[in-house]
This record gives C-alpha cells, structure tokens and sequence, in this order.
C-alpha cells in the first residue's frame, strides 16, 4: 500500500515534465530494461566498438563477429543492403506452404485428402478434396508472389543507387549496397543520403550542408548540418580524405531521431560529436554543391530503418470471428460424426450383421465399423468447412482493393497521385475504425504558412474585417504585386488598403514594421539565377521575410556582421551588432542593429506573453492590439508582437562586455547568455503583431466533422509543441469553442484521485472486477485531452520503475504477491489513463516521439479491444502505422517512408472519410453478407447427409453425385456470392457520405458475429430439412407417366441436387441490394451452368470411357423429364424461400435497420442544421508562432564556430504560459 501511495503521489507532487522536451525515456521496452537489469547486476556494459574510417579490413575483425547460428559468425556492422521481402528462388515454395499449412482450414483439409487415400474409409473420392485445395494454394500463392516480387523490385531499386566512395585512393561509382561503415562518400546536391553519415567537409563556408528532412519528419523547410571544424580545414582534396584514419567511438544503433553521442579520435585528440555533425540516410542533399562524409551507421543499423518498427502481422477482426467459427464448426463436425457412428455401431449391430445381403466379406466387428464410419463421416460432412471459403475471401478482397485503386475521386491530379490499397487483407477493417491516431505536420497541415492579417499601431489590417464595417467596398481580387520585381509572386494578400498605405511611405509605423520583418530574422540567401531563395529555419519564420519583401522591404544579403535589405527602392546595410537566438524558454529572438547614421536599435520579436511582460511603460496600443490578438487566436491563426529599443552608444558598450563574457562561460554557457539578454530585452515599444495561417490541407475540417459524426474518435500525435498542436486543433474543429479542454496537471489531479479512492476501497480483486468503473468527467458537455510527451514519459517511467520493484523485491515477497501488486499498481494505471483519455472528444498528445505515438496507440489497442488506424506521412510516423490495425500513409512531397510502411496510401487526409464512410463501410457489409450466406449455403448442402444418414445405416454414404460434391462450391454457387462480396450497394456513395451514422453497425460488429452464425446455421438446418423431407415423401409412393417409378437413389440425387441449386441461388438474390446485369447473368448462369454440367456427366459417351469414375448414366434425363419431379423441386424451393420472404418484409416493414431509416435520419439532420454565430467572450486561444519556431541560424551568421546542440529545456510547466478558461 506504501508503495501505491508513492507511485500516485508522484503526480501530484511533480511539477511535472517539462512540455519542451523530446523524451526517449519509453524507447526501452519490458525485456530491454530486464537486460539492463541484469547487466548492471553484472557489471559495466562493454564498450561499443568504433569505427576506423578508410580501413574496411578493421571492421571484419573477429572481436568484431558476432554468433548467428551455432559457429556462424557475422560482422556486428550492418550491411548498407536492406531486405523488406520474404521469399526467394529457393524458399518461395516450402516457406509458402507452410505458412499457408499453418492456417488451421488448410492444414485440416490436407489431413482429409490423407484420410481419402485410405479404401477402408473413403466413401468419396480423393479428387473431390485434391482440386479445391490446389485452387485455393495456388491463388493464394500466386498472389503472395506478385506481393513479395513488388517487394523485390523496391528492394532492388534502393540498393542498386549510385553513390560515390572512397575506394584505392580516389572516388569510385559504387552501388548503396556496397558501401560499407568506415567509407568516406562523397554526395552532391539533390542526392539521398545513403547510410548514416558524420559531415567532414562541403563545398559550403564552413563546412555548412542543407538537407532536406521530409522523408524522416514529413517537413520541408530545410535543416543544416555542420562539419568539425578540424575536418573543415583538414579534409578538403581527395588525397586529404584518402589519407583520414579516424577513429569514431560512438553510441549503438538506436531509432532516437533527436539524439547522436560520439567522440572521433584523431591525431591524438579528440573531438566530440553531436547529432549537429551527422546526416542521416532518408535526408536529401538541398543547396550544397558537394559535401563528404565518414558512414557510421549502414543498412539496418541506421536511425531511420531502426524507426521502422517491427512489421506485424494485421489480421481483421472478421478474421479472427472466421477462425473461431470455424473451430465452431470443427466441433459440430466432430460430435455429429461420433453421434452416426455411434449410431453406425447400433445398427450394425442390431440390422446389419443380420441381413445377409448386405456381407461385404469382411470380418469386421461393429465397433470397428463403427470407429472406420466416423472418420467416413469427418470426410463426407467436411463441406461444413468450405475449403473455397478462404479463396473466394481473398478474391472478394482483392476485387475491392481494385475498386479504392480505381477510385478517381481518390485520385489527387495536382500530383498524379492515385489512392493505392498497399493490402489486399484488410478492407472490411475500414468499416469498423473506432480510433483515428493522425500525425499533424503535413497530414492535417500543409507545412505552409501564410501571412494573411496583421495589426500596426493599434490598426488591424484585415480586407474582410473592413468590408465588415463598411470602410472600403470589398475587393475579392488579391494584391497585385506587378510594381515590386523582387516580388514572391505565389505570395498572396488580400487587403490592398495596406499595400497603399506602405507605399505612400507616410505612416513611419507601417514602414518600421516591415523594416523590422526584414531585419530580425535567421534566415539565410541564396541568390539563383537572379532570383532570391530563402532557406528560413522554420516555415513561419519564411512566411514573414517573404511578407517583408512583397511590401517593398526585401532582404537581400547577410555576412558574418552586416545584413542588407532594400527599403523600397534604397539599398541600405546594417552592421548586425548582437543576434540574440530564438529559444523554448524564451520564446522570442531580438537582433541590435547599427544603422547608417550612427543610431543603435533593438528590434524584436515574440510571443505576446513574454513582449507584453517587457514592454516600456509609456508603449502604446496596448490594448487594441491585445484585442486584436484576441481576434486573431479565436481564427486560429498564430500570432507574433513586434517591438523595437532605441539604445544609446554607452549602454550598449556596458552590455556588449557583459555579452562577451557571457559568450566565454564554460560551464551553463546557454543560462548565463539568457540572463544578459534579459537586461537588455526590456523597455520596449510595441509596433504591432503578425498573423500567420498554418494552412491546412484542404477539407481537413470537414473530414473530421464527418468522421466525428461517425462516432469515430480522432487523436492527434505529433512532435510540435503543445501550443501549436491546441492552434491546429481547433483550426481544424477538432477542437471546439463549447469543450472543456484538459491538460496534464487536471489528468494527474483526477488519476490521482481515482487512485486514492480505489486504495480506499475493499482490497479483493472479485469486487473491483464487479463495480464498474465511474466516469472520469462528470459535468455535461463535451472534453478535450492534451497532453504532452514528457507526461506520457511518467506514465511509461512508473511501469519501468515497478518493473525494476519486481527485479529487486522478487527475494523478499512471494511471486504472486509481487505480480499482483505490479498488475495492479501499474496496469490499472494505464487502464485509468486510457479511460479518461476515451471519455474526451478529441486528444491531443504533442511533443512525442516515434516510439510514444506506437506506444500511445498500444494502450489503446490493448485496453479498449478497438479497432485502430494511424496516419502520417513521415519516418517519424512509421512506428505507430505499424502498430494499428490499419496504417495509412500521406503520400507526396513529404518522402516515401510512410507509404512503404503503410495499407493503404493517398495523397490528401480528406480522401480518409471516403476511404472509411464509403469503401470501409462497403467493403464490410459485403463481406458479413458473403459470410452470412456462405455458411447458410455450405450448411444446407452438406447436412443433407446428416439426414440421409438415417435411411442409410448410418454407413456414411453421399447423399449426391460425387462430382456435385466437387463442384458445388467451385461452379454452382459460387459466382453470385462472389458479385454480391465485389459490388453489393445498400446505399450510393453520395448517401454513405451524408448519413455518416450508417457506419456504426461496422463499429459495433452487428452484421457478422456468433448470432448471425447461429442464425445461418439454423437457416441452413431449416433448408436441408426441406430439400432432403420434401423429395423423400415425393418419393416414398410415387408412379411417374411412363409408368415406372422414378424412386431411385440416383433420381433422388438428382431432385435434391436441383433443388439445393435453385434454392441457394434464389437465396442470394433475395440477399442482393443492388443489382446490375452481372448478378443477373451470375445467377442465371450458375443454374445454366449445373444443368449443363449435369446432363454431360450423367450422359453414356463419358460413362464409356471413364466407367468407373462416371456412374450416374442417364440418371438426370431419366429423372428431369417428369413432371411431377419438377413440382416437387417447385415446391421445395418454395416452401424453402418463403420463411426468409416474410421475415424481410417484416424488417422491413417493422424492425428496419439503419440503412432503412436514412430518410428520417436526412429529415433530422435538417432539422438540426443551425447557423453558427459568432460568440464573444470566449477565452483566448493564444497561438503560437513563437513556440511552434525552432532555433534559428544566429550561432552561425554570428560566428565562425560549429553550431552548438540545442539546449534542453528548463523549468517545468510553471515556465509555461497556459491559458485560464474564463
């Protein structure tokens, strides 16, 4: 109880995490931290091995070997080869086979091909088992190969690229696969990086390199990397590369995207290594002409391989319900096998031992007999198993994989991106998503930012906002920007009062505003072809340079210590005195300029929280730019204070020693610079406030309104901070105005809560499990969760730490004592937390890992038996698309690595309510109804036998001809099913996107489960009754025309047979909703199909020359020229038909299902429709330029020296702005 007590005060004690930091903390798994355990029980891990570059013979060292399979060895250091297919040449038919002998259907109907082999048992023919196996094999592997050879092709594409490495003294064109780690590599601009790669030198001023990081994160603003400066100078020429002998110890291979540790020996020193110095494979080379670099890690080994994952196994849950009926079915199977030959085993001994015409000439007793019937009757009744099951599944799921390839309303033409089903296995899962985990940069946004309003000395520049107030007659046409040839002209803005304004250059205020976007900035130039191309640390930082210099105010050129821009139509440079950088705790960057005339000025900006606390007393328009701030969050766009400092020569010289000394600090280097820009960053005066739009992709809001509707729950996972995350959020209406949002200190102060309560409560696991749980939230209305990853690091933190708890205290307790308490302890945790989390609307977890979205989507998969999808669009997204049921990938700009990890991929999020409402929906009601009657259907053919079995003696004779056996499945009845699982409609498109209710029977599994299949059972009971009674009393007294009578057992098999044909058939007609001229002619020509078969076995031309196989001759003539046969297969099918015509017109008429009340549902969605008003009062949704701005570029415009690894953020959440709701 002491030890609860501690875990839970933990959350409320904690100030918690801090919400800027990217934890890795819950990369370990249970059995990783056990290893640890037990190597630190032992002693001090050995150290890793290094890497020596230009020295390949160093790696295949034998302290480097590692054991692979009894004395195999391998070198520890991956190949730069990577391998995602299964099979080759060699292993393609053993591994298939027996991957697919390992499901249990296959595996039991080879088992009966074997028992058909044996005389004693068989009454039925090997081929009739052999066939329909082969088929289903066969397609199934056939399939698997096409699959497997994709993988092969993609494989082979990537190994097989072109790189330039080191080799014998000079470059040489190698292949990706044959580089090794150690290699020196040489890669130009726009190339991939092929391994995890150490930055030596570039063709760039000190050894700076641009890359592009779309492939790993999904963004596309570029991020710079920076060479040692010893390797810089030293490792130029290629004769200065040949001869680099370094030697690099660094960290093992870890999927940690954030994070590099290493020291490189060389010369006999050494220098220390950061994730700054390393380029990563999946990056691509952007604006450095040629750049080299040591491979470090290769192939597998590398961070973005290594996030990859373990690729699971997806099965559907309708899977999984197959499975289960099956083995359903295998027990009936069983136990009406035993009861006939127990049966057998009477009657032998009562009637058959007795009757002398039925001595077969063997001395078998009727126990024996008994026994031999079961297995004949194991075989005769295997039908209740169709084999053609399993293969007309895949066909059904193929043909709709097709159908969302196919799909052009998927197809994104700006791209030529069509939908593509990566899977043919889990269509109908898509009808049953309860949980949509989606990634934010670059899946709901776009990752483009646009400088849409802004606010100067209290004036709100805003074109609609005017025409609102009758100011200026609305001008819908955007700015045209013809007058400035320095112009960016995809830029667009809409207000031209203030293109005037700025123009007429008499409002100093607007002049100094855009001076000021032009100036304080970390952007970097680069001059092509005449044109200006900005490479800005963040995209937001981009939008607002580029806003500057359509108004005229252009930044053109920056050195070491001066920055040059265009004043309208004036060249001025800046001497650049102090650029003091962005950072988290911050949140604001200020630059001290000197201008021409000897002035010195601070300009600066931020986020409103942290200006407004360091704005002069006498600063003006306060207030109306707070309420235009205020405007400005409630449209979610994210804002940005401007202000500026007149500083005099002598207080600047005070500071700048100050700034000096700050800059030589070996120890909290990074606090002690915070703390001399602090004395200077206060007084200022306000200018005004940007407002930038973090574009969406078009029809975000929509989709997720749709989906909500739907009673889907989405969860948002995604690194940025947790500002940023709660602006999309609502830009996006996951997050409305009417939620009660939460954040982490109320989910520790409610968890906590619980936790008191339930230690408080009766210390039996019988009466927890009795009471239910109680609603976390209690007050009406609609919650919001958001919550960060470094919060989520706790949760994960207390089950490594009572994990660690059961490693020591396994000594001192009992087993079962210390099980119970880390169960329940720890899991009833996670299940409080995933409980609450359920109970919200909408969830928001920011500033989270890889791993942490995987691990996130777990606990819901795990705790909740839901059915997940994850989508994204980047490296950093694979994880969790493997974790969930269904992985869906963005496919685009932002790289490849999603898509190859995912089912199923498109290029825009808003294709995800047709992919779930329309095809999901489809594919799952066709699917249920597939199996709903292929059941009723194989069980009122095959339980034909069961009755007949009691006019047999029990003796497991057929009721039919041997080849209906055979081919009932593969010819007679298969077709229409197949069409009604491929294009079966209850209702259109249109009206599956316009009802979004329609999709709740896929979510709580109502169309296919254990009452549906007792249901087709019985149904199945009921027809073979009727199709095996009604003949036999047709038969028992009977005479036909010609005067003979027609009651033999071949007649008999015919009437049946016929009947069973037109009564399945019929069936599904009455089961089809949407009929097209192929499901006529699929019915049609199935019973076409049987009686030209039939009259062609039972013919004497094939009965001459196969006697033996071929015995029904001229039975079916002989039996359908009657009429009176023909009205007992009449009547049989009707009174087989009429029970299901009535129970459909009673659901219709008086239980109708939810497709059935779309109308009323259209009326009351109508009724519902109301005007959304504007509502005042709300509380500030205070936005997030500033937070959202990763560090700038400062360290390197300002210095010669390598840039420093960002700092950890301090402080915990009191260091966070976080608003009250009023």
């Amino acid at each position: 109880e002491n030890r609860g007590a501690k875990m839970s005060r933990r959350w409320t004690d904690s100030l918690g995490p801090d919400d800027e930091a990217m934890p890795y903390s819950d990369d370990e798994t249970d059995d990783e931290l056990a290893d640890e355990l037990a190597v630190s029980s032992e002693g001090e891990p050995e150290e890793p091995p290094g890497v020596k570059a230009n020295d390949r013979a160093y790696h295949q060292l034998p302290e480097f070997q590692k054991k692979v399979f009894l004395c195999i060895k391998k070198s520890r250091y991956s190949g730069n080869a990577i391998k995602t297919y299964k099979y080759n040449a060699l292993t393609f038919l053993p591994l298939n086979l027996y991957e697919q002998l390992k499901r249990a259907a296959n595996l039991y109907f080879l088992a009966l091909l074997i028992l058909q082999i044996i005389p004693d048992i068989s009454t039925l023919p090997w081929y009739t088992t052999l066939i329909p196996l082969v088929v289903v094999l066969g397609v199934t592997a056939i399939k698997d190969l096409v699959d497997d050879l994709a993988r092969h092709r993609m494989d082979k594409e990537i190994n097989n690229r072109k790189s330039e490495v080191l080799l014998d003294g000079r470059f040489q064109e190698a292949k990706w696969r044959d580089i090794q780690v150690g290699d020196v590599v040489r890669m130009k601009k726009n190339d991939f990086i092929p391994a995890d790669i150490l930055l030596l030198s570039s063709s760039n001023p000190n050894s700076l390199c641009y890359v592009e990081t779309a492939e790993l994160d999904g963004e596309t603003n570029l991020k710079f990397k920076m060479g040692l400066r010893v390797t810089d100078e030293m490792l130029q020429e290629e004769r200065q590369l040949a001869e680099f002998n370094a030697l690099i110890e660094c960290e093992e291979p870890n999927n940690r995207l954030d994070k590099f540790l290493g020291v490189m020996r060389w010369n006999q020193e050494q220098y220390p290594l950061e994730l700054d110095n390393m380029l990563l494979r999946g990056c691509k080379v952007r604006n450095t002409e040629e750049c080299h670099g040591l491979v470090i890690f290769a192939g597998a080994d590398t961070k973005i391989m290594r996030n990859g994952g373990k690729t699971r196994f997806k099965r559907t849950k309708i899977d999984e319900l197959m499975n289960y009926m099956v083995y359903t079915i295998f027990a009936l199977l069983i136990l009406v096998a035993a009861g006939l030959a127990i049966g057998h085993t009477y009657w032998y001994e009562e009637i058959g031992s007795k009757a002398w015409y039925l001595y077969d000439g063997k001395d078998q007793g009727a126990s024996y007999r008994g026994f031999l019937s079961f297995w004949g009757y194991i075989i005769v009744l295997n039908t209740m198993v169709p084999i053609s099951l399993y293969v007309s599944v895949e066909v059904i799921r193929l043909g709709q994989s097709k159908f969302i390839n196919w799909d052009l309303q998927m197809y994104f033409a700006e791209k030529d991106t069509p939908a593509k089903a990566r899977t043919t296995t889990l269509n109908e899962q898509l009808g049953q998503i309860e949980y949509i985990f989606s990634d934010k940069t670059g899946t709901l946004t776009q990752n483009i930012m646009a400088f849409k309003k802004c606010t100067i000395s209290g004036r709100s520049y805003d074109a609609a906002q005017r025409a609102r107030h009758k100011i200026i007659k609305m001008n819908h046409k955007p700015v045209d920007w013809n007058w400035n040839r320095y112009a960016d002209k995809k830029f667009q803005f809409m207000d031209n009062y203030l293109v005037a304004h700025v123009r007429s250059k008499k409002d100093r205020d607007a002049m100094e505003f855009f001076k000021l976007l032009s100036l304080c900035h970390t952007v970097m130039v680069e001059n092509k072809d005449g044109e200006l191309i900005y490479q800005a640390a963040s995209p937001d930082e981009g939008a607002l340079v580029t806003a500057a210099r359509n108004f005229g105010f252009v930044f053109l050129s920056r050195t070491q210590d001066t920055i040059t821009i265009r004043e309208m139509d004036q060249e001025t440079t800046y001497e650049m005195l102090a650029l003091l950088d962005f950072n988290s705790d911050r949140k604001r960057m200020s630059i001290i300029l000197k201008f021409p005339d000897g002035r010195i000025r601070l300009y600066c900006k931020g986020a409103d929280t942290v200006i407004y606390e360091r704005l002069a007393a006498n600063s003006r328009h306060k207030e109306t730019t707070q309420t235009a701030l205020d405007v400005f969050a409630n449209e979610t766009l994210r804002t940005l204070c401007l202000c500026y400092k007149d500083i005099s020569a002598e207080e600047y010289e005070a500071w700048s020693r100050k700034h000096k000394d700050a800059q030589l600090t070996l120890t909290n280097r990074d606090a002690a610079l915070d703390q001399v820009y602090e004395q200077i960053e206060n007084n200022l005066m306000l200018i005004g406030a940007t407002a930038i739009e973090d574009k969406l992709q078009d029809g975000v809001p929509e989709t997720i309104a749709k989906l909500a509707k739907a009673d889907i729950k989405i969860w948002v996972l995604t690194g940025d901070k947790k500002e940023t995350a709660e602006n999309i959020g609502y830009s996006c209406s996951l997050l409305t105005d009417d939620m009660q949002i939460h954040y982490g200190e109320d989910v520790n102060e409610k968890l906590s809560s619980r936790q008191a309560n339930r230690r408080n409560e009766p210390q039996t696991v019988h009466q927890r499990k009795k009471k239910p749980a109680e609603p976390f939230f209690t007050q009406p209305g609609k919650n919001a969760l958001i919550i960060t990853g470094g919060w989520l690091v706790r949760l994960i933190h207390d089950r490594q730490e009572s994990n660690q708890f059961k490693h020591k205290e396994q000594s001192l307790k009992k087993l079962e004592e210390v099980l119970f308490e880390f169960v329940y302890l720890v899991q009833k945790h996670f299940i409080d937390f995933v409980d609450m989390a359920c109970e919200c609307e909408a969830v928001i977890c920011c500033r989270v890992t890889p791993k942490q979205k995987a691990n996130v989507v777990s606990l819901v998969k795990k705790y909740k038996k839901a059915v997940t999808l994850s989508i994204g669009d980047g490296a950093n997204d694979v994880n969790m698309i493997k974790t969930a049921d269904i992985g869906v990938g963005i496919s685009g700009q932002e790289g490849m690595q999603a898509v190859m990890s995912s089912d199923y991929a498109f290029a825009q999020f808003r294709y995800l309510q047709r992919l779930l409402l329309v095809h999901g929906r489809w594919s799952y009601i066709r699917m249920c109804k597939f199996l709903r009657y292929f059941f009723f259907k194989n069980f009122a053919f095959t339980l034909v036998h069961f009755w007949y079995s009691f006019f047999s003696g029990y003796s497991s004779q057929v009721a039919y001809e041997d080849w209906f056996i055979t081919l009932y499945n593969l010819c007679y009845s298969s077709l229409p099913v197949l069409l009604v699982g491929l294009l079966d409609q209850d209702v259109n498109d249109r009206l599956s996107l316009k009802f979004p209710k329609l999709y709740l029977p896929g979510q709580q599994g109502t169309l296919f489960n254990y009452k549906n299949f007792f249901i087709s059972l019985f149904h199945g009971i009921f027809v073979s009754l009727i199709i095996f009674f009604i003949p036999y009393g047709a038969f028992l007294q009977t005479m036909g025309q010609d005067g003979e009578a027609p009651s033999d057992y071949q007649s008999f098999a015919v009437v049946t047979a016929s009947s069973l044909i037109f009564t399945v058939n019929l069936q599904i007609s009455l089961d089809t909703s949407y009929w097209t001229f192929v499901n006529c002619f699929a019915v049609l020509g199935s019973i076409a199909i049987y009686f030209g078969i039939m009259f062609d076995i039972h013919s004497a031309g094939i009965h001459v020359i196969f006697p033996s196989i071929f015995t029904f001759t001229g039975a079916a003539s002989n039996a359908l020229r009657q009429p009176y046969l023909w009205l007992t297969i009449i009547l049989t099918v009707g009174i087989s038909l009429l029970p299901v015509i009535c129970i459909q017109f009673l659901h219709k008429t008086i239980w109708p299902s939810v497709g059935d009340k779309k109308y009323e549902m259209e009326l009351e969605e109508e009724e519902k429709k109301k005007p959304s008003a504007f509502q005042r009062g709300r509380r500030s949704r205070r936005s997030a330029y500033a937070f959202s701005h990763s560090r700038g570029y400062a360290d390197l415009i300002s210095s010669g020296r390598s840039i420093r690894r960002r700092p950890t953020a301090r402080g915990g959440p009191q260091d966070s702005i976080r608003e009250v709701p009023h």
